[in-house]
Order: C-alpha cells, then sequence, then structure tokens
C-alpha cells in the first residue's frame, strides 16, 4: 500500500500553546468580567474552541459561513476583534494577511494551531511519480528513497500541509491545546478545559476507529481530489491522496499535471473525482468527462454553509458524510 509522500516538521511541544496563552493582554484576570473572547480563523478552529471551551468562552469566528477561508480578506472590524480578544486561534500560513494582524495586535494572545501537531510537507506534482516508482522499486525489490528522485536531486515540495483537522488524532492535539491555552488564561475554570479537551478528543478517537473500521475492506487504495487537502486523512488511513491542484484550491494546475492525472485515472480505473462544497467543482467536472469517472463531494471541512450550520452539521456529521463517501468510492461500502 504506497501513501503520499510526508516529511515530518519539528514543532513546538503542547507546552507552548499554553505559555503564549498565559501571556495574553489586557486584565490580569480576562475571565473576570464573563465570558472569554476567543476570536478564531476560520470553521475548524471554531469548533473545537466551542466544544473545549464551553459556556467559559465567546468565539467570534473571522470567516463567514460559505466562504473559504484562503480568501478572507479582514474588515477594520476583524482587526479591532483580533486587538480586543482575549485570545486568538489560527493557524499560520493559511490566511497570510490574519498572520501579520495576528503578529501586530495578538502576537502575546494567540496560538497557531500547528505548533500543537507533527506536521508535513506536500508537493500535488510528485504524488504520481512516487506512485510509479513505488511499483517500479517493488518489482526490483529495492528500497524507496525518501528525499530524492530518479536523477538523484532532492525534490522541492510544495510546503507544509495545513489541513491538520482532517486527521481525527491531530484535531484531538489542537483541542488539548486550546484547553491549555484557555486555562491559562482562567485557572478558575482549568478543570473545565482539560473536561471539554478530553471529552472531544474521546469522540475523536471514536471517529478515528470508525474510519478504521468502515474502510478496512476497501478495494481500492486512491483517492483524486480536486485540492490537495487530504494528505493527513489519506496518511492516517493508509490512502493515496492524487490531487489535481495544490495545497490551496486558487491554484490552476498545468495541462500536462492534468493529463497525467487523467491518464492514472484511466490506468488504474479510478471511478470517482472528489471536489468541494467552498469551491468550483469545474475542474473536477472536466477530468470526470474526460475519464469516464463521476463525481462526488469530498469535504475538507474549511467551513460550513449556512444551510449546513441551519441543519445543525458540524465537524462530526460532515466527517461521517466524508467517510460514507470514502466507502462507496472505494469499495468498502
Amino acid at each position: 500500500m504506497r501513501r503520499s509522500r510526508f516529511i515530518l516538521v519539528p514543532t513546538l511541544g503542547l507546552a507552548a500553546a499554553a505559555a503564549l496563552a498565559a501571556c495574553g493582554s489586557g486584565s490580569d484576570d480576562p475571565a473576570a468580567d464573563g465570558e472569554i473572547s476567543v476570536v478564531t480563523a476560520f470553521y475548524p478552529l471554531t469548533f473545537a474552541t466551542e466544544r473545549v471551551g464551553g459556556d467559559h468562552v465567546a468565539v467570534t469566528n473571522l470567516t463567514p459561513a460559505g466562504q473559504e477561508p484562503h480568501d478572507l480578506e479582514l474588515a477594520p472590524s476583524d482587526i479591532a476583534a483580533i486587538e480586543e480578544a482575549d485570545f486568538v486561534v489560527y493557524l499560520k500560513g493559511f490566511i497570510p494577511e490574519l498572520d501579520a494582524a495576528v503578529e501586530e495586535y495578538a502576537a502575546d494572545k494567540s496560538l497557531d494551531v500547528l505548533t500543537a501537531v507533527e506536521t508535513s510537507e506536500y508537493d500535488y506534482t510528485q504524488a504520481i511519480e512516487e506512485e510509479e516508482e513505488a511499483h517500479a522499486e517493488e518489482e526490483a525489490t529495492e528500497e524507496a528513497t525518501a528525499t530524492e528522485d530518479e536523477h538523484g536531486h532532492e525534490e522541492e515540495l510544495e510546503g507544509v500541509d495545513p489541513h491538520v483537522w482532517l486527521d481525527p488524532i491531530r484535531y484531538g492535539q489542537i483541542g488539548t491545546a486550546i484547553g491549555e491555552g484557555l486555562a491559562g488564561l482562567d485557572e478558575v475554570n482549568a478543570a473545565d478545559y482539560t473536561a471539554g479537551a478530553e471529552a472531544l478528543n474521546a469522540d475523536l478517537t471514536s471517529l478515528d476507529a470508525e474510519f478504521t473500521d468502515a474502510l478496512a475492506a476497501r478495494a481500492s487504495d486512491t483517492i483524486v481530489t480536486s485540492h490537495a487537502a487530504f494528505g493527513y486523512l489519506a496518511d492516517r488511513y493508509g490512502l493515496t491522496q492524487i490531487a489535481i491542484s495544490g495545497l490551496s484550491p486558487d491554484q490552476e494546475p498545468d495541462s500536462q499535471h492534468m493529463a497525467e492525472v487523467a491518464e492514472y485515472v484511466e490506468t488504474n480505473g479510478i471511478s470517482t473525482i472528489f471536489f468541494e462544497t467552498l469551491v468550483s467543482p469545474d475542474i473536477a467536472d472536466t477530468l470526470a468527462a474526460e475519464t469516464g469517472a463521476q463525481t462526488a463531494v469530498l469535504n475538507p471541512i474549511e467551513g460550513l454553509t449556512q444551510e449546513q450550520l441551519d441543519a445543525d452539521a458540524d465537524y462530526f456529521t460532515v466527517m461521517r458524510e466524508n467517510l460514507a463517501t470514502l466507502q462507496t468510492a472505494l469499495g468498502a461500502a
């Protein structure tokens, strides 16, 4: 079973999350006048903060429902919210404009959730080549070289994959770091934050077991996606991600890469091309039409639509919808 390449990148420990939060700003006790005000970058961070913080936090999500967070532009009111917040939870590198605002207005009261998990670098253009090399290596019974291409040159990866929340285990680690940060601001309710993080982790551990069990008898290991958002999910469950575009959904694939993906789909009998809810399905539709495959939604949960929120959808309901879709596409249903 061949997985997309991931190279582990050292990160700060969970203690850094608490240290950052404990610095704080404003009064010595941000919870003294009631709820802790928390600004979050986009939906997965909002959901985790609300689950961990419970009634002790008032959470403001900077990304409106239905908007792709990569495209977020901060309004003056957003800058004011960041400056006035007791705590800011964000993911460095995901929204560059927010990174700059945090550095200027919230450097001592923020948590970059990537410091709480082990991250990986990914290059979507190398996935097909790696698959071909893996087959050749298996036939020749040779050991794979992790960081060099066939010419002996070190491959340049696209960058750190930010989509850590799609791995339930890493997402739980983020919840733990949020709890530590909140406890550093509000020692009186520290036990509640610990309990909230533990409850979230328990639910995520159950979700992880559901994925593992449901995908165990699959007939295929490969997912072809319009956007390289599913590397951590693929790595967790032994899948291979073939992405049409890169880590940002705005990135346009070149014609050569599109042709390579189309050939891969046809050669390997891939039945489904996945697209997502907040981005145009045009690229996926084009590839499906060329190859005779069908399309289906695989949601990276970067945000929820207002319709989903009105229907009480959340991270867990969407992840289970993703699981059902994967079972069908991979022959595990």
